[in-house]
């Protein structure tokens, strides 16, 4: 089943896998050769870090390859939509405080609480889902239960 990713998302993962192939990579197998040129391999902290080091980018290129393959790109910019959708960025109000609070709803890959994007997958998320402007919505969290009145839902680039 395709994931859901918005375009400055798949822009970021590829990005970042260009880094990896092209930068992170060329400079581990350096790190490598140099820590072999020490001589005992047994006892070399160098080599041990470089091969460490190789495991995760080879691992997260695999992972990053797999996340490009499984994605569907969404559309946000000029977007129209009654409901909540992917790539929506929505405005609620939390019923016991009265304050407003806005999210953009990305794919777990994208999400970044700092800049108010939340995964389509957490639990406000899911919540949200297919609410409309005027909609009253439950968040069941680990502690509590916060009620959100949807007051607007507009599509933006991020």
């Amino acid at each position: 089943m395709p994931t859901p990713i918005t375009r400055k998302g798949y822009d970021a993962l590829k990005a970042e896998l260009d880094r990896l192939r092209k930068v992170e990579r060329p400079k581990n197998i350096e790190a490598l050769a140099e820590a072999r040129a020490h001589g005992d391999l047994s006892e070399n902290a160098e080599y041990d870090a470089a091969k460490d080091r190789q495991g995760f980018i080879e691992s997260r290129i695999a992972e990053i390859e797999i996340k490009l393959a499984d994605a569907r790109i969404v559309e946000i910019t000029g977007r129209v939509s009654e409901t909540i959708t992917f790539g929506a960025t929505v405005s609620v109000i939390e019923q016991q405080t009265q304050s407003r609070k806005q999210y953009t709803l990305v794919g777990q890959d994208e999400a970044d609480m700092k800049f108010n994007r939340i995964s389509v997958q957490s639990p406000v998320g899911r919540a949200l889902i297919g609410k409309r402007v005027g909609d009253f919505v439950e968040v069941h969290t680990p502690r509590t239960i916060v009620e959100y009145e949807v007051v607007e839902i507009k599509f933006e680039e991020f």
